[in-house]
């Protein structure tokens, strides 16, 4: 752990520093070049799915970024790593969820098209198991040394955003027996309605009926495709905090 002091010139704005690709640097710029270059021509010549081009561009990316997350591991510890890969692919999951949003609210796709530009990984039980990953990563990071206040915050929004796909889970597997059961299996169960928002359990449980709970505006009132990007913007803004107050902590080692 003797290297880090080289890389402090944006000490002030730790997350910078530990998300700069330093050697892998020129390697990431010419396989982003050549990824974006690609999935042009096999998107609009080839006619391959956006999601299939989308994933072959990441796939290039990933060898620069597991050297670089080695890197970090030497020059800062298996904790700082973790919160490397952690920021990186929340990073692109928001990137995914601002996509569906303007798909939705600005080009006006119907919310069944409204699914990123990675489709296929818009299914509930991918959504279940990515967010429980999350809480498991950021628990990692807490007992890792990321023991702040906001972490702790992150944790609990973490674990109540985890608990609402695993209530939408329930209810898809629930829906897709139903479905079989009345021989309609190909009629999909996807984008049901969860905890929060329009339709969902706090809008028409009985347990909240007649009471003000059926009526918070946007908590009872906006679609899934909403509830969905508000929960990770809040999870992306609690971990970019409390990453940057552990950072920071850390960093001081290296004056």
């Amino acid at each position: 752990m003797a290297t880090g002091v080289e890389h402090r010139p944006y000490s002030r704005f730790p997350l910078l520093v530990l998300l700069h690709p330093r050697e892998q640097t020129q390697a990431v710029i010419l396989l982003s070049v050549l990824g974006l270059l690609l999935w042009g021509l096999v998107v609009s010549i080839a006619g391959m799915p956006l999601w299939g081009a989308t994933t072959m561009v990441l796939a290039l990316l990933l060898i620069p970024a597991v050297q670089k997350w080695r890197a970090d591991r030497l020059d800062y510890g298996p904790t700082a790593m973790a919160l490397s890969i952690l920021l990186a692919m929340q990073g692109f999951h928001s990137i995914e969820h601002l996509v569906q949003w303007i798909q939705y609210h600005v080009l006006h796709w119907p919310p069944w098209e409204s699914s990123g530009l990675i489709s296929p990984a818009n299914a509930e039980w991918i959504h279940f198991v990515w967010n429980w990953t999350v809480v498991a990563t950021v628990a990692y990071l807490i007992r890792g040394g990321m023991g702040n206040r906001w972490a702790w915050m992150l944790l609990a929004w973490a674990v109540a955003h985890s608990l609402e796909h695993t209530y939408l889970l329930v209810r898809y597997l629930e829906l897709v027996q139903e479905l079989r059961r009345l021989e309609v299996p190909f009629v999909s169960a996807q984008g049901l309605p969860g905890v929060l928002g329009r339709d969902g359990w706090l809008a028409r449980s009985a347990a909240t009926e007649g009471t003000f709970l059926c009526r918070l505006p946007g908590l009872t009132t906006a679609p899934r495709l909403d509830v969905h990007f508000w929960w990770n913007t809040g999870e992306t803004s609690l971990l970019c905090i409390a990453g940057s107050n552990y950072l920071r902590n850390l960093f001081q080692a290296y004056k």
